[in-house]
């Protein structure tokens, strides 16, 4: 992928799709590059079109993903085996949705979606400020089942509440918000009650998960560090956008304490999530392409030591996320596309 590429829910919006379906995941050698000595017995799971955000099922045997295919014009939600047979939809079909998540037993999923706002996506990115990212106000959360069956509206907020993840020990949900008028961290209770704010930086926070123990948080942000990023930013975010062209990795304490800053690269680096020791975190970033277009899967100690390369590919891996033994990865990769922006889920054994 030769272009620029950030987080699903954003860039998807400027993504045109072509579209193959298959239900069978295929391995061999052209899917694993030279130097990526972490990654063993590569299979790819998803064929054709765009697919990213792929999580595991607290049960591990299924994953829930996001994907633009077939008749639909923006992403929806589905399931699918291990395999990448059984794929299922498990959003309405209406509006754009994004960051969709197991809850613990794996009866009960959650997403945002924009669907009660309009049945139809939302309108494409205005691109006359640059690359942007747009922050629908539309989203919200919803509890469903996994046969699309919608318990509960989560958050009812008239600002963008999106980027929910679940906690692996099974009590909190943290998401993005700009409820406040700028987006910050939340947490809440899996029924949506006790919501809690636990980020009060001026900026861009999201992305957040937890480490497998739950105490503790990775997330992405953008914060300005000058009056006329402070500027730019405050004019972008009056239309809910955001430049994303320089993001850091953060770790805090489950509770909002402690913060510290995990990576310092001055690019754009985004989807942390915490390999299960704690110690380490993988995540995407186009640090090793001096343009800017290229971006790589990374993994850094939590104190911001021992960056090391993981994959080498020469268009797009992101949104990397471990097994809870740390025996698997899965991930968004370009790598065998056979279609122009393509993205398809992969998943590796994972070897030291």
């Amino acid at each position: 992928m030769k272009y620029l590429i950030i987080w699903p829910l954003f860039v998807l919006l400027t993504i045109l799709f072509l579209y193959t379906t298959s239900t069978t995941a295929t391995t061999n050698s052209q899917l694993r590059f030279s130097g990526e000595h972490y990654l063993q017995n590569v299979r790819q799971l998803t064929f054709g079109g765009t697919n990213a955000e792929a999580y595991f099922s607290f049960s591990q045997d299924r994953l829930v993903f996001q994907s633009t295919r077939g008749e639909f014009e923006c992403d929806q939600i589905y399931m699918m085996d291990l395999n990448g047979s059984n794929v299922e939809l498990v959003s309405t079909g209406k509006g754009r949705t994004t960051c969709a998540y197991f809850l613990p037993g794996d009866s009960l999923i959650l997403y945002s979606s924009t669907h009660a706002a309009s049945d139809e996506c939302p309108p494409p990115i205005d691109r006359a400020r640059g690359y942007v990212w747009k922050l629908y106000d539309e989203f919200d959360i919803y509890l469903v089942r996994p046969d699309g069956t919608i318990i509960k509206t989560l958050t009812s907020s008239p600002m963008y509440d999106a980027e929910a993840t679940v906690s692996p020990t099974g009590d909190r949900i943290i998401f993005t918000s700009l409820r406040d008028g700028d987006p910050a961290l939340y947490t809440m209770n899996l029924d949506g009650s006790d919501l809690r704010k636990l980020t009060d930086r001026k900026g861009y926070e999201g992305g957040a998960f937890y480490s497998l123990d739950g105490t503790q948080i990775v997330y992405r942000a953008n914060y300005p560090r000058d009056e006329e990023e402070l500027a730019d930013y405050e004019r972008l975010m009056e239309n809910r956008m955001l430049r994303p062209m320089r993001l850091e990795i953060y770790v805090m304490d489950a509770d909002g304490s402690n913060l510290r800053q995990v990576t310092d690269l001055g690019t754009a680096s985004f989807a942390p999530y915490f390999h299960p020791d704690g110690e380490r975190i993988i995540f995407s970033s186009n640090h090793g392409d001096p343009e800017g277009r290229i971006f790589n899967l990374y993994m850094i100690n939590t104190d911001g030591t021992g960056l090391k390369q993981i994959t080498y590919n020469d268009s797009f891996d992101g949104f990397p996320v471990f097994s809870s033994d740390g025996n698997t990865l899965v991930w968004a990769s370009g790598r065998n596309a056979q279609a122009q922006r393509e993205i398809n889920i992969f998943m590796a054994d994972w070897v030291e």
